[in-house]
Order: C-alpha cells, then structure tokens, then sequence
C-alpha cells in the first residue's frame, strides 16, 4: 500500500469527511488547503441521477462563468477567408482549413478549444476519430459550429466551460484557481451548478443533483450542503 505523504495527510488532519459544508465554509478550506506551489485549480463534481446511456439522460453543455477559469485556452478555428480574419481579430490562436486539418492528423494539436463555421464541417468531420475523443469535435449545440467565430472565440478565452456526463452520472469542471477571492470563487461554482440544473434532461427521475464535491489539484475533497449553493 502506498505512504501518504506528509503533505496530504496534514491536509485532511482536521476534515470530517462525513461533513456536508455549506458552500462558503468548503471554499475558505479548500483555499486554505491549497498548499502546492503552483495555483491550484479548483475544481467540483456533481453526481447526476442519470443514466447517459439512455439518449434522453445525457446532460451536456456550456456555462459561462462570470470571473473565468484563470486557464490560458488556446483557440482553434477552423474558418476561411473573412470568418478567418475573424477568428484572428478576436484572439484566435490557430486559424485554418485543409492546412489545419492535415496538421491535426499529423497529430498537432496545440489547442483546448476546436471552433468550426458550418461550412467547414465537410473538413472537420474527418477528424470526428481525433477529436471526438478528446472533447473537442465542434459541435452547434456548444456554440462550437458558428457563424459568429468572433463571439465563439471571445467566449472560450472569456472562461466558459463546457461539460458532459460521464459514464457514471458525475459531471465536473475547474471552476477557478485557489488564488481567486472566495466570492469569485462561489459565484462561478454557483454559476456552474446552475447551469447543471437548467441542462436537466428529459428522462431524468427522481433527485436530479444528488452530490457536490469540492476540491482543489493537490488538496482534499469536501462533500458540500447542496442548499446552501442556492445562496
């Protein structure tokens, strides 16, 4: 069995556990046990009581968060001739077509975001393999396939997030960094869980959000009142 290291163990001396925090207590903790040397991203998880197998229980989609992630999103666009100019005027870190493609399917893909016009998806499309699995096959209900790249653009390097349910029924993001101030802090989490809510699906029964946890990279994890999100 593995040692735990001095560091974590210290970091969980004087947490329940069993505890549900109401919100603000569980960001002051989590920012206080945020001891590692660099910034630690602060991140939470909800689990949905949903099924995603089941086509009308996958939860999916973006939120846009009113102090950022404090992460650098490097930006790709796939786009031609004004749209490109476009996507390069707002920011954009990669712009291209049929050269952007070939350089994803040379395995280049310096990027965190995949932004695409409809025109484009023709291209697109043949890296459905690539970037499917990475999360970053653009897609209309995101606002990822646009004609507006400029807003898609100012959008992702602005801090929103995008989500989707994994296999278990747990949905999670980095909702800023252990630097933010806790007021930043709790108006993106509840920025992020109201989002959560609003992406109810159809076939979800029963109780909809289930669990909130909080943490941070190198710190420990809380379980948090979920009533107490609500402000």
């Amino acid at each position: 069995m593995a040692k735990v290291g001095k560091r974590l163990t210290g970091a969980y001396a004087d947490i329940d556990r069993n505890r549900f925090y109401d919100l603000t207590v569980a960001v002051s903790t989590i920012k206080g046990k945020a001891k590692a040397k660099f910034d630690e991203t602060v991140e939470v998880a909800i689990n949905l009581g949903v099924d995603p197998r089941h086509a009308d229980q996958m939860v999916r989609g973006v939120c846009e968060l009113p102090h950022g992630t404090g992460k650098t999103v490097r930006v790709a666009v796939f786009a031609k001739a004004d749209k490109a100019k476009e996507a390069e005027a707002a920011g954009a870190d990669i712009v291209g077509a049929e050269d952007l493609m070939e350089k994803v399917m040379a395995g280049e893909m310096n990027f965190d975001r995949c932004i695409a016009t409809p025109d484009m998806m023709g291209i697109v499309g043949r890296l459905g393999k690539i970037l499917g699995p990475r999360g970053l096959m653009p897609n209309p209900k995101l606002g990822t396939v646009t004609m507006d790249v400029a807003g898609a653009v100012t959008a992702a390097k602005a801090g929103q997030v995008q989500f989707r349910v994994e296999k278990a029924g747990i949905v999670h993001a980095g909702v800023g960094k252990a630097s933010f101030s806790e007021q930043a802090l709790i108006e993106n989490i509840r920025s992020f869980v109201d989002a959560i809510q609003k992406a109810k699906p159809t076939g979800a029964k029963g109780t909809y959000v289930q669990k909130v946890s909080l943490s941070s990279t190198m710190g420990p994890g809380l379980k948090v009142n979920i009533s107490s999100i609500a402000g």
